[in-house]
C-alpha cells in the first residue's frame, strides 16, 4: 500500500473510532459502580392504575453483599417537584418506600442514595401510571399540513444532483461503500451509502442520526445481508471530515443547534433537517438497485424522532423503527409535566409565545398523527433525556399498526438484545 493509501486508512480508522466512541457515549449502558443500589417496584411490569400505591424495595450492595446503611430517598413525578423525601435505615439490607399514587396518567420516580467510605452512590427507578392514557399537551396548528406540503413542493423543485464518492478502504467483498451528497432545500445533505455488490433489486434502510455533530459510518452489516443502507448526517457538512472539525463545530457554530431560530417556523433549524430526510428518500428512489417499493427508516433519540417524522411526512416510507424518540410533546413543561428533549420550555424565561408556536410545527406528536405504516418502538421508564411521558404522548396518538417493546429499567441507552430485535423486525418486514 502506498503512502496515500495508508493515510486514507488511518483517517478512516480514526473516524470509525470517533464514531464508535460517540455512539457509546450516547447510548451505552452505565458503568457498574462499587456500590450498586437496586430499586424494585412491587409490580413486575412497573405499571400501575390511578389510585394504586407503588411500593419501592431499596437494596444497596457492595461486592454483591447487602449493606445495612442509611438510605436517603426522594419521590417525585418525572422532572417536577418532590412530593416525598426522607431517610431510612435498611433492615437486613433492605428498605421500603410506600409512595402516594399519581392522580393522573404519568410517571413517578423514586431516587435513592447512600454514602459509603466517603463516597455517594445513587440510583432511581420509575413506574408508570395509566400510561396508555397519556395524552399530548401540544396542539396541531390549523395550517400544519399546508405548511409542510408547501415546503415539500419547494424541495421537489430542486434537483437532487447526487455525488457519489467511493470509499475503497471501507468496501468489502460483498458491499460497495460511498460517501454521497445531495442538494437539500438549503445546502446539502451528506451520508454514507452501502450497496450490495451482487446484481439485483434490493429493499432499503434509511438511518437517521441521534443528536450531536459527528462523523458517520455505513451500515455495512445490513448491506451484506442484501439491503441498501443510507446513514445521513443532518448538518449539511461532509460526514468523513477530521474529528477535530466536528468538535469545533459542536462547541462553536453548531452549539445548541436545536434552538437556532426557534422564534420563526420558516427559519427554524430543523426545517432543513426534516426536508433533508425526505431528500434522502429521494436519493434511495433514484438508485437503479432499489426495488422501488420497500424502504424503512430507523434511529434512536433524535433519530427516533426523525424516523416518526419522516414516516409522517413521506408516504413512500414502508416501515419505521424508533428508539426513545426525542422532540416529543415539547410543551409538556407548560402543563407541569415532563416534555421531550431538548427540554426547551423548562424555565419561565424560555416560555416565549413565538417559540411555543414554532415548536408545534416540529413536534413529533404532530407528525405521529399522520403515520400510516407499521412501526416498531422501544424505550425504558428510566430515560431521563427523553422522558417516557413524552414518548408515550407520541406513541399513544399513532393510529397505525404498532408494537412497543418496553425495557423498563433502561435509561437513554439500549441493550444489545433491543437492537437485535429492532433489526430482525426490519429484516422480516422488508423481506429479501
Amino acid at each position: 500500500m502506498d503512502r496515500t493509501g495508508k493515510k486514507k486508512t488511518r483517517k478512516f480508522l480514526l473516524i470509525y473510532l470517533v464514531t464508535l466512541f460517540c455512539v457509546c457515549i450516547s447510548y451505552a449502558q452505565p458503568r457498574k459502580e462499587l456500590v450498586n443500589i437496586v430499586i424494585t417496584p412491587n409490580h413486575a411490569d412497573w405499571k400501575y392504575n390511578i389510585g394504586d400505591k407503588a411500593i419501592f424495595n431499596i437494596k444497596a450492595y457492595k461486592n454483591d453483599v447487602l449493606l445495612d446503611t442509611e438510605i436517603k430517598y426522594t419521590v417525585k413525578p418525572e422532572r417536577t417537584a418532590i412530593i416525598d423525601e426522607g431517610v431510612l435505615k435498611s433492615k437486613r439490607g433492605s428498605a421500603v418506600v410506600k409512595a402516594e399514587s399519581l392522580k393522573k396518567p404519568g410517571f413517578l420516580r423514586c431516587f435513592a442514595k447512600v454514602e459509603v467510605d466517603g463516597h455517594t452512590f445513587s440510583n432511581y427507578s420509575t413506574v408508570g401510571y395509566a400510561v396508555d392514557k397519556i395524552e399530548p399537551t401540544t396542539t396541531l396548528p390549523s395550517d400544519f399540513t399546508q405548511f409542510w406540503e408547501e415546503w415539500k413542493q419547494k424541495l421537489k423543485d430542486i434537483p437532487i444532483e447526487p455525488i457519489f464518492k467511493l470509499l475503497p478502504d471501507q468496501c468489502t467483498d460483498k458491499v460497495d461503500v460511498y460517501e454521497v451528497s445531495i442538494k437539500n432545500i438549503y445546502g446539502k445533505i451528506y451520508g454514507i451509502l452501502c450497496k450490495p455488490k451482487k446484481k439485483g433489486k434490493f429493499p432499503a434502510i434509511l438511518h437517521v442520526p441521534g443528536a450531536g455533530v459527528r462523523p458517520h459510518s455505513g451500515d455495512i452489516a445490513s448491506a451484506a445481508k442484501g439491503y441498501i443502507t443510507l446513514r445521513i448526517g443532518i448538518h449539511g457538512i461532509s460526514v468523513t471530515l477530521e474529528p477535530q472539525v466536528y468538535s469545533d463545530l459542536s462547541y462553536g457554530a453548531l452549539r445548541n443547534y436545536y434552538f437556532t431560530n426557534l422564534d420563526n417556523k420558516d427559519n427554524y433549524y430543523y426545517k432543513r433537517v426534516y426536508l433533508g430526510c425526505i431528500r434522502a428518500v429521494d436519493l434511495i428512489y433514484s438508485l437503479d438497485e432499489f426495488d422501488g417499493n420497500n424502504i424503512a427508516v430507523t434511529g434512536g433519540s433524535q433519530g427516533g424522532a426523525l424516523s416518526i417524522i419522516t414516516a409522517g411526512l413521506d408516504s413512500r416510507i414502508s416501515y419505521l423503527a424508533a428508539s426513545f424518540p426525542a422532540l416529543s410533546d415539547l410543551t409538556g413543561y407548560l402543563e407541569n409535566r415532563a416534555g421531550g428533549w431538548p427540554g426547551m420550555f423548562q424555565t419561565k424565561e424560555s416560555q416565549l409565545d413565538d417559540h411555543i408556536e414554532t415548536s408545534k410545527y416540529y413536534d413529533v406528536v404532530n407528525f405521529a398523527r399522520f403515520v400510516k405504516v407499521p412501526g416498531w418502538y422501544t424505550w425504558g421508564f428510566n430515560d431521563y433525556t427523553c422522558p417516557p411521558t413524552s414518548t408515550y404522548s407520541a406513541y399513544n396518538i399513532i393510529n397505525a399498526e404498532k408494537e412497543l417493546h418496553l425495557f423498563q429499567d433502561t435509561g437513554h441507552w439500549s441493550y444489545p438484545e433491543q437492537d437485535e430485535l429492532r433489526f430482525q423486525w426490519l429484516y422480516n418486514k422488508l423481506g429479501n
